[in-house]
């Protein structure tokens, strides 16, 4: 197998250390494996929190203790003889927290292959002190790659915060609730695969602060689940998956820690197995620690829980963890996986932004038009500078159904649903385009049909100075929302606006689009030299943001039920 590449580095990138990395190779031992001569998954989540935490600490210069991981998926095994290499570091500093980046590979020293095992992102905090949280510096990224994950970082850390409000929701739809434990023939009663074990934390259990290490207290969880795994199977199962977990409270040297475990629900080649950590000391009562949700291959509450997990592991590890190329076009949107969508629609459109090898094709006046091929996938971006604020220029571009007044390529576009302030579901309807590139009105159509587009579109406002106003736009599929006959329904990859302050009064305003089949008619004669629609179009746009930089705020107008759109 090949030495795997950063995907987010370009050719030509100078090679820079991130002052918070921290890198550990281990070789795998016999006592570091199971009894399928495979490194054990608890000793991984070990090593994995152990250097998470130094980086973490390198960046904070205090001690910190892990928060929360978010869902990991476990590529590949690593067998005795191999070696582990894993790299952590920082990737974004918010106020008392932090977000650090985990990558496994492993490493075959006799073949000289590498492959990806996983990748996870933990969430550090602090250590309170005398006079309360330690405020953290601001981590300043210096490569494109950090750039994108610093940005990027937000928008985990947002999902994060929604994830179990998306659980009660899903917990409360009529679906699940009339979700009936399925009888069969040789069903194992769930109370038969139940674990619980007590172990005494120790000093070489703890870490320099004298609390229980993260890692260890996942090891033992893993190791209850993996019994309790079993006993369903009668086999010895293999961990693919842990979802998001958070820690609750902390664990000292001297706790019993309290580790029990369940076969929540079996699905056609997996299961899921739920895992509680409690701790106490002496007549105390139990503390919670830790819950996690393990999935292995091989009670009516937990049942129901684990098909609501289940839904949501896909959507995040389908529209999440897949590159935006592979990610399907026109993915079906519904409440349970719209955080998902509306992660992925931004992420792509800030990775998109931050590429640095666009080539310029064309500039008139200062509107530029540049364009990027990669992976056979054209994309390209309109950038100009408008005399209006950041913040205002973001207000008036996010008000959609004042765009027909400066693009004329657009007929006009239905707001189907608000989602929330941050999120809109519209069906936009452009005009068909005749030989040249040029639009065909409805009357006089003899070039094809007029196309529409489900969108969902996400606005985002920085989250530090420095960052992008951003309002990105992306294929959905509705059931309330077919192609209908007469329309030719189009698809978008990725697209929307990336606004930029330049001063208080100035912003600079960059519009994306990988261009697919249906979106590409409408600049290909731009990009080929043969027409300059794109500098009227955007000089337009520009005077339509100074005719409205000092008018109410659009974003405080009602949303009319059928609006006009521009470029997708």
């Amino acid at each position: 197998m090949s030495r795997p590449q950063d995907e987010l580095a370009e050719e030509g990138e100078e090679v820079f250390r991130n002052l918070t990395e921290v890198k550990k190779s281990q070789i795998v031992m016999p006592c570091h494996a199971n009894h399928r001569q495979e490194l054990s998954v608890g000793q991984l989540l070990k090593w994995m929190d152990s250097t998470a935490c130094l980086s973490a600490e390198r960046h904070a210069g205090c001690p910190c203790v892990t928060a929360s991981v978010d869902d990991i998926h476990f590529e590949h095994t690593i067998g005795v003889g191999q070696v582990v290499n894993i790299k952590a570091k920082v990737n974004r500093a918010f106020n008392t927290s932090m977000e650090v980046g985990i990558v496994v590979n492993c490493e075959d020293l006799f073949s000289d292959s590498h492959w990806r095992v996983c990748q996870a992102f933990a969430t550090f905090v602090t250590q309170r002190t005398t006079g309360g949280k330690v405020q953290l510096r601001p981590l300043v990224p210096c490569t494109q790659a950090e750039q994108v994950e610093h940005s990027l970082a937000a928008e985990r850390r947002r999902m994060r915060l929604v994830h179990a409000d998306i659980m009660k929701d899903l917990l409360t739809n009529r679906a699940f609730q009339q979700v009936e434990v399925q009888e069969a023939e040789k069903a194992v009663p769930a109370e038969r695969t139940q674990v619980e074990s007590v172990e005494l934390v120790l000093p070489p259990h703890a870490n320099h602060q004298v609390n229980t290490f993260g890692g260890q207290i996942m090891a033992w969880m893993e190791n209850v689940a993996t019994i309790a795994a079993s006993r369903l199977c009668n086999a010895h199962p293999t961990l693919r998956s842990i979802d998001m977990f958070h820690f609750r409270g902390p664990s000292q040297v001297g706790d019993r820690l309290v580790l029990k475990a369940i076969v929540n629900n079996a699905f056609k080649n997996s299961m899921e197995v739920g895992v509680c950590a409690e701790a106490y000391q002496g007549e105390e009562p139990l503390r919670h620690i830790n819950s996690a949700f393990m999935i292995f291959e091989e009670g009516r509450r937990r049942y129901q829980e684990a098909i609501a997990r289940k839904k949501i592991r896909l959507d995040r590890k389908y529209i999440i963890s897949c590159k935006q190329t592979e990610v399907p076009l026109s993915v079906p949107w519904d409440l349970s996986n719209q955080v998902y969508l509306s992660y992925n629609n931004v992420s792509a459109l800030k990775m998109l932004a931050t590429r640095n090898n666009w080539v310029l094709n064309s500039e008139k006046n200062k509107v530029s038009l540049y364009t990027l091929e990669q992976k056979q996938v054209l994309s390209f971006k309109i950038e100009f500078e408008a005399d209006v604020p950041a913040e205002r220029a973001f207000m008036v571009l996010s008000d959609l159904g004042k765009r027909v007044e400066w693009d004329p390529n657009y007929e006009r576009c239905e707001l189907i649903r608000k989602v929330d302030d941050d999120d809109f579901l519209y069906r936009v309807v452009t005009p068909s385009i005749c030989r040249g590139g040029v639009s065909c009105s409805s009357s006089a159509n003899q070039g094809g049909m007029v196309q529409d587009f489900i969108l969902l579109a996400s606005r985002r406002p920085p989250c530090d100075s420095g960052d992008p106003y951003v309002i990105a736009l992306r294929s959905v599929t509705l059931p309330t929302h077919p192609p209908t006959e007469g329309y030719n329904r189009g698809e978008v990859l990725c697209a929307g606006f990336s606004i930029m302050e330049v001063s208080n009064t100035v912003s600079k305003i960059s519009y994306f689009n990988q261009a697919s089949p249906e979106v590409l008619p409408y600049i290909s004669t731009d990009i080929a030299g043969l027409s300059s629609s794109f500098y009227s179009t955007f000089c337009t746009c520009s005077t339509f943001l100074q005719d409205n930089r000092d008018n109410p705020n659009p974003k405080d107008q009602p949303p009319s039920s059928t609006l006009n759109s521009t470029l997708l």
